[in-house]
């Protein structure tokens, strides 16, 4: 691997283009998330003891910020960048924040020719208003995201807000134990499709 004959941007434009024939002009949903992996010692770049989401736990390892997309019952890999921790930044490295990162990624890929109906995340992204919401209405985007329930959103007077029932549902842990975990959806505006 260390000697490959193609060049990664070249090859990722390419993958990116058959995706964009097959969807033959069709809408997309780009959901946004990020994962990470587990890495000892500190000589793999942007390592870090950090939030690992799919270890539900605070560890040393390496994070990126993903995009995948989802049209007619189909999820397929988009994009993603690596979240570079400021203590671990290199030279000429500038440092951005997860929310800020997606926001690229979605910029990319509508300057690639993708058309995006829908941006769904969770609360990383649902809470950063400033740097991820705001950038997202700019581009007058649907989206649907996750807020904790302890957090404030500002609606527009003439906004209309529905709320359904508490529900209950069962989460299964990163360690696999199960866990009672409460959902609600609370809706402004109108209810997207």
């Amino acid at each position: 691997m260390t000697d490959f004959p193609w060049e990664l941007k070249e090859l990722e434009k390419r993958r990116l283009n058959i995706i964009l024939e097959i969807l033959e002009g069709r809408e997309i949903i780009v959901i946004i998330d990020e994962t990470g992996d587990p890495k000892k010692g500190k000589t793999t770049d942007y390592v870090k003891r950090q939030y690992i989401g799919n270890l539900g736990k605070i560890e040393s390892g390496i994070v990126s910020v993903n995009a995948y997309g989802y049209c007619d019952g189909v999820t397929f890999t988009l994009e993603s960048k690596v979240f570079k921790p400021k203590e671990r930044l290199k030279e000429g490295d500038k440092y951005k924040t997860k929310p800020e990162l997606a926001v690229e990624i979605i910029k990319e890929l509508e300057e690639s020719g993708f058309k995006i109906k829908r941006v769904v995340s969770d609360s990383l992204y649902g809470e950063s208003h400033s740097n991820f919401i705001s950038a997202v209405e700019e581009l007058k985007i649907e989206y649907a995201v996750g807020i904790w329930s302890n957090h404030g959103v500002w609606l527009p007077k003439e906004a209309k807000v529905r709320a359904n029932k508490w529900r209950r549902f069962e989460h299964i842990r990163w360690d696999g134990k199960q866990e009672d975990r409460y959902i609600r959806e609370i809706v402004y505006g109108k209810k997207a499709q």
